[in-house]
This record gives structure tokens, sequence and C-alpha cells, in this order.
């Protein structure tokens, strides 16, 4: 379960932070990345994750809750993996339908500025949380865009997804790494496959 720390309750000078939208749906594909490795993530490295995307703490996992972030991760991909935005909208209105609750505001008890979220309290179970609020800045994302929020990449050995940023060519791979090692390995197969040819066409001229 999550534990909300107890906060002062005195307006402060300046307003507090308050998620973001491309924090949160970054975190949803950090999140799923992890997951996506050889080895299954510790709690720790799991906790890691959600601190660096801004997750205050207490961030407390253990091995049951990585247990039950790996299936939200496995249904979080679901967007990730549509191959169009009909049906990255039909995956998030599943997921919507199945493992949120009513849209709310909520402070954390003045830890944040007001801002929306759809898990049913602040102290619902880590998946739950992870879902709901990857739900609603995907869908704030493909709203705004009128594209899949993101994808997978196309790399052959790659199960990693990523965010589409902006409204730029249609992004294919999750990092420059991946892309180039793509770019590689095409060029190769188009030489060999020329060097073939070319031999095939000797062997009839012979």
């Amino acid at each position: 379960m999550r534990y909300i720390a107890d906060v002062p309750t005195t307006p402060a000078t300046e307003p507090p932070p308050k998620p973001s939208v491309l924090t949160s749906a970054a975190r949803a594909t950090a999140v799923i990345n992890a997951f996506a490795a050889d080895h299954a993530p510790e709690p720790a490295a799991l906790a890691a994750i959600l601190r660096a995307h801004g997750e205050p703490e207490p961030v407390h996992l253990t091995a049951e809750d990585a247990d039950a972030l790996r299936t939200a991760a496995a249904r979080l991909r679901e967007v990730f993996d549509a191959p169009d935005t009909d049906r990255a909208a039909a995956a998030l209105n599943r997921l919507l339908r199945e493992r949120t609750g009513p849209l709310r505001l909520t402070t954390h008890g003045g830890a944040t500025g007001w801002h929306p979220h759809l898990d049913h309290d602040d102290d619902a179970p880590w998946d739950d949380w992870l879902i709901a609020s990857s739900c609603l800045a995907l869908a704030v994302l493909l709203w705004e865009r009128g594209r899949p929020p993101g994808g997978s990449c196309a790399a052959a050995r790659c199960r990693n997804v990523y965010l589409t940023q902006g409204s730029g060519l249609e992004r294919r791979y999750c990092s420059r790494r991946c892309a180039t090692r793509e770019r590689v390995a095409a060029h190769r197969r188009a030489r060999i496959a020329a060097t073939r040819d070319g031999r095939d066409e000797d062997d009839r001229l012979n």
C-alpha cells in the first residue's frame, strides 16, 4: 500500500509542485522498460525509478508490490503496442473502465498543488496508482496530439517503449542507439543481398 506522509497545512509562500502530464507519462515508460529487461528489477530499483520521476518520500516497495507493478506495466504496455490512434484509445478505455476510479482532485494533504487523480484514494496500492496516473497522462497526450501517446521500439532485439515527441516525423525506435543499430543491420543485409544477386547473375552468364 502507498502511505502519504503527514505534511503541515499552513500555507507556503510558493505553491507546492504538482505532477505534470509528461512526468507521469515518462514514469510509465520507465517502469514498463524496467520489466522489459532480461532480469526483473528489484523493489529498490523500482522505488528509485519512482523517485527519479518525482514521487515524494516515503517510497517503500515490497516484493509483492513489485509483482503487482509487473502486472500493471504489462497492462500499460497494451497502449504502447497499439498500432494506431484508435486502438491506443481503445486500450486506454479498457484500462479506464477496468482499473480506475472516478476522476477526483487531491493535494495529498497539502504536499502538492491540486491535480486530478483516477485512483480510488490517496492510499491506493502502488499498481492501482501507477495505472490510474499513467492512464490519465497518456489519455491527455492522445487527446492533445491526436496520435498514439507512444509506441514500441521497432528494433528486433529491443522490448522498450517510448513516448511520442511533438508533431514531427513518426518515431519508430526508443533511442538513437537502437535506430543506428537497425540502420547498420539493414545496410549489411542489403549489401549481402546485392552480393548474392551479383553471384547469381554471374552464374547465369557462365
